[in-house]
Formats: structure tokens, C-alpha cells, sequence
């Protein structure tokens, strides 16, 4: 990096300008479809479904990914029900959340009765999480607030059952060193907001943001994910490398 430029987080000016107002998300996982058909699944929801969600004054983002055979390869930790997720489609909020959650559920039952919901995967979880902690690699510049927008090849997603998931943990910060990850958001427990989001208690989902092909960052990263999970106050349930989603390319997607 020229020793000129300086990354967002590291300039007061820039982090004045906002910090994007995002505090909650709703995160989707689901198994593969029962009849082999995630191309239909996928092209339903990002060219159906995926739109119209951002007509919810609050939504600040929606994103889905998906796990190849090499993804599922690539795999630290998979354990049950977290095993069945190939589908992850993640919804940032910003505030207030919970009048934007019942906007959100409310509008899926609209489509639902207007015949725009015809596809449905086997539901693993819908989990609500408060965000915690964010933070960017310096390499990337753009700051931590902003990670998710930035262009991505895809996530490392890591579901945790831990002593402790009050606070964001420091140890996982580590994980920006490794090449490929641009940053990431740490999680916990938010199913208090809505009715319809499961109960994640005890549970700590961090999601990195990739710019290198998800499968190869998988190993480095599952090589300090070993030795964190040496304390036995952290089980691992899900450690996991997923592809974003190309508009239009679902039909070629490797099985």
C-alpha cells in the first residue's frame, strides 16, 4: 500500500460521514432444494424476491451465497443442523429494527398470496443477530463500516456455541491477516426483536468478507480456527466457505 494512502478506519474525517446504520441483520440458511433444482431457486429469489425487499424503509442490504461441492469440501466445522446449509442469504438493517422486521415478514406473506413465492427450500434456520464488532483490513482501505458493500467473491461463515457471547471476542480479529479477507462482522443473539426468528442463544456468527476465491482463503483461515477451538469454552458448529451468487450464472454453478 503507498504509504500516502491511508485507510478509512484510520481517518476521523471519513468515519464522520456515517457509519452505514447498521445494527442488526437477519440471516437465512436453508439445504439444497429436494428436487436438485437450485438454479430455479436461485434465479426466483434474485431476480423475484431479493428486489422487493428493498422496499422496507430500513433494509441497507440484501446478499445470498451459496456452497459449491468444493466449498462443502472445504469445511472446518459442520455440525448438526448447521451440516445442511448450502444456501445463506444475509439482511442488514439499520434502525429502528423492529417496525423494519414486521415490514419485512409482512411482505413476504404478500407475495406469498400473490403467487410470487413458488420455490421454498428446506429451512435450516432464520436467525436474527445484533452486530457486535466490524472491522476491515487495512489493505482493503475501505472502512469496516462499509465491508459488506465492497465487491466479494464470496464469505467464510462461522457459527459458534460459546461461554460467553455478550460482547464481540477480540481473538477473532486475527482473521483479517489472512490473505483474501477483506474484513468481517461478528454476531450475537438478536431473536428477542421479532416472533418469527429463532432463538440463537449462546450462539456467536461471524461472517468475513472474501476478495480471493473462497475455497483457497478456507484453509488459512481453518488454520487459526484450530487453534482458537483448543479452549473448551468454544464448540464449534459451522466454519464454512460460501460463493456469492452471480446474477445470471446460477444455470453454470459447479455441483
Amino acid at each position: 500500500m503507498d504509504m500516502g494512502v491511508v485507510a478509512s478506519d484510520d481517518v476521523p474525517d471519513v468515519l464522520a460521514a456515517g457509519n452505514a446504520d447498521v445494527a442488526f441483520a437477519v440471516f437465512s440458511m436453508s439445504a439444497r432444494a429436494a428436487d436438485g433444482d437450485d438454479d430455479g431457486y436461485l434465479e426466483w429469489h434474485m431476480l423475484d424476491h431479493l428486489p422487493e425487499q428493498y422496499r422496507i424503509d430500513g433494509l441497507r442490504l440484501g446478499q445470498r451465497w451459496f456452497s459449491t461441492d468444493a466449498c462443502r469440501g472445504a469445511r472446518a466445522a459442520s455440525a448438526p443442523p448447521y451440516d445442511d446449509v448450502d444456501h445463506v442469504v444475509g439482511y442488514l438493517f439499520g434502525g429502528p429494527v423492529d417496525p423494519a422486521l414486521d415490514v419485512f415478514f409482512e411482505l413476504g406473506a404478500s407475495l406469498h398470496r400473490s403467487g410470487r413465492m413458488p420455490v421454498a427450500l428446506p429451512r435450516v434456520q432464520v436467525g436474527g443477530w445484533e452486530a457486535v464488532d466490524r472491522v476491515a483490513a487495512p489493505r482493503v482501505l475501505a472502512g469496516a463500516d462499509v465491508i459488506p458493500w465492497r465487491p466479494q467473491r464470496g464469505v467464510y461463515l462461522i457459527v459458534e456455541s460459546c461461554d460467553d457471547t455478550a460482547d464481540a471476542d477480540p481473538g477473532l480479529e486475527q482473521l483479517i491477516d489472512v490473505p483474501g479477507v477483506a474484513g468481517l462482522w461478528q454476531y450475537r443473539d438478536g431473536h428477542g426483536h421479532h416472533p418469527r426468528l429463532e432463538p440463537c442463544e449462546g450462539l456467536r456468527l461471524v461472517v468475513c468478507y472474501l476478495d480471493d476465491e473462497p475455497v483457497g482463503v478456507a484453509g488459512l483461515v481453518a488454520e487459526l480456527l484450530a487453534a482458537r477451538w483448543q479452549d473448551p469454552a468454544i464448540t464449534p458448529l459451522l466454519a464454512a466457505p460460501f460463493e456469492v451468487v452471480t446474477p445470471f450464472s446460477w444455470e453454470r454453478r459447479e455441483r
